[in-house]
């Protein structure tokens, strides 16, 4: 079932395809290949995806409404990502403030014990 993509996907995608795009000309604003206005800059709801378009993960599954296998919940913020290798966290101020918790934590125990 498709649904309309929010205003933070759009944008996503817009600045993936003016950006990063190899078949976008900025200068006539159209795909090279089909030579036509790009197809994702106008895209409203989810479903198909231009084959030349080339989104970071979490994007293009929430475009295409599929779910990654490898998808995980960020430890503090509670936020969705795509791990690269065995991160816990989603982003480095995430990892950071975990590590103050521990060490809050850790030097909170140190003061009892003595």
């Amino acid at each position: 079932m498709s649904r309309e993509l929010t205003r933070d996907e759009r944008r996503d995608i817009r600045k993936l395809v003016v950006g990063l795009c190899a078949n976008y000309d900025a200068g006539y604003c159209l795909c090279l290949p089909l030579d036509c206005p790009c197809y994702m800059l106008g895209k409203w709801w989810t479903g198909c995806v231009c084959r030349y378009f080339a989104a970071d993960t979490l994007l293009q599954a929430s475009i295409t409404n599929e779910t990654p296998d490898s998808l995980r919940l960020c430890a503090v913020c509670g936020r969705e990502f795509i791990p690269e290798g065995k991160e816990v966290y989603c982003s480095g101020r995430c990892a950071e403030a975990a590590r103050r918790k521990r060490q809050r934590e850790y030097m909170r125990k140190r003061r009892v014990r003595r």
